[in-house]
């Protein structure tokens, strides 16, 4: 049985000192270590805004970098605009005295502003958790004043915006960084849901054919193989792009090698049994640098799209555009609306036309195809076309070896 967990109980009992503000920046709960820090009641703090509670410090020098309220302030209305934690690693704010009104102590802080979002993503409190480091600070400030009793002050101020800024620039890393594997996770975790669903396709219909026949004995065995062999191939196909991904994404060292693109275009599609007429104009000594292995899967892809989306012919051209190379594969199928020129290199992007006339594609080819090319230090895009799809892959010239 699930437990219920007090959420606010929780929040009360949490060692750093935080308050729960409304984005209009009101305070509505504050945690006990909060109350300790400030040695206060929660009728002093909850129902009243932030600056309200704690006002500027009149007294306090005009050093924006110091100034408690308006870096926080800063901070918190950027935290509003973009729905992400901010951190404001070390700042001077001065508390007026409980027990002496108008009277500032000061202070510095560090402290951590995390958003929490509404039902409709927009935000709906902040919390503010701090910790007090004012003890660091004057240890600072001790340590400077024995090295230069004279220079002291300049010195301890020069510190605290070297470790302001050290600290900011190490948060805003870490961000990123975070950020971006949230996004490589995201990606990863899509990836094998959508692979695992076009992989349960194939098997099942595997599964149901062989359970036919195992169920009909007089079943037509040669239309029965044929089924299972085209399921396999779409298993295989399948499996084949999740491995490129993979390798893709590990990026391994590749052996490159001088090509000629027209013998290597001729030679491998030579290997094809295309299900519309090819016609090719292949410029003669265009060579580049690449692995034989990984051009070949690019062309393939290209080529493979080229025939699912084809009326009666594709065309590939290769010539030379210095400082490039340039493979072109031309189809007369429907075409690529503008709109979709760059989302068809999405990895699962699939437009409705395709999916209606290949349901078990993967949705993969394009963007393993571009990924080659961007590995090779090329570009693969969808150009303008009158009346079809032109794909285009531009890779750096090779100069050919002087014999």
């Amino acid at each position: 049985m699930r437990s219920e967990i007090d959420y606010e109980a929780v929040f009360r009992a949490g060692q750093a000192p935080s308050a729960v503000l409304t984005p209009a920046f009101v305070l509505v709960d504050v945690n006990d270590g909060f109350l300790k820090t400030h040695g206060r009641d929660r009728d002093a703090f909850v129902g009243r805004g932030l600056f309200d509670v704690f006002p500027p410090n009149p007294a306090a020098p005009e050093d924006s970098e110091q100034q408690g309220a308006p870096t926080l302030r800063a901070a918190l209305e950027q935290v509003l605009t973009t729905g992400r934690r901010d951190f404001v690693p070390l700042q001077r704010y001065d508390v007026e005295a409980a027990d002496r009104p108008g009277a500032f102590e000061e202070r510095y802080w560090s402290t951590v502003l995390t958003p929490v979002p509404g039902p409709y993503g927009q935000v709906r409190w902040i919390v503010l958790s701090t910790e007090e480091v004012t003890d660091l600070v004057r240890a600072l400030r001790r340590s400077g004043a024995d090295e230069d009793k004279e220079g002291g002050n300049d010195s301890l101020t020069l510190q605290l915006r070297t470790l302001n800024d050290q600290l900011r620039q190490a948060h805003r890393e870490q961000r990123e960084t975070t950020s971006a594997l949230r996004e490589a996770i995201e990606r990863q975790r899509r990836l094998v849901y959508d692979a695992s669903h076009d992989l349960r396709n194939p098997i099942t219909g595997l599964l149901t054919e062989l359970e036919v026949a195992l169920s009909e004995p007089g079943c037509d065995l040669h239309r029965l193989l044929r089924k299972l062999l085209r399921d396999a191939e779409r298993l295989n196909d399948i499996v084949a792009d999740l491995l490129d991904l993979a390798r893709l994404d590990n990026r391994p060292p590749e052996d490159n090698r001088l090509i000629d693109l027209a013998d290597f275009v001729t030679e491998e599609l030579d290997r094809r049994t295309p299900s519309a007429a090819v016609i090719t104009r292949l410029d003669t000594h265009v060579c580049v640098r690449a692995s034989a292995i990984r051009l070949a899967r690019l062309l393939s892809n290209l080529m493979t799209n080229a025939e699912r989306h084809s009326h009666t012919k594709i065309e590939v051209v290769v010539t030379s555009d210095p400082p490039d190379a340039v493979l072109e594969v031309v189809d007369d199928g429907p075409g690529i609306p503008p709109e979709d020129r760059e989302r068809v290199f999405e990895r699962r992007y699939r437009r409705e036309d395709a999916r209606l006339r290949d349901p078990g594609g993967s949705g993969l080819g394009l963007s393993i195809a571009r990924e080659i090319a961007q590995e090779h230090g090329g570009r693969l895009y969808a150009a303008e076309q009158n009346g079809g799809a032109r794909l285009v892959l531009r890779l750096p010239l090779a100069a050919e070896p002087r014999t």
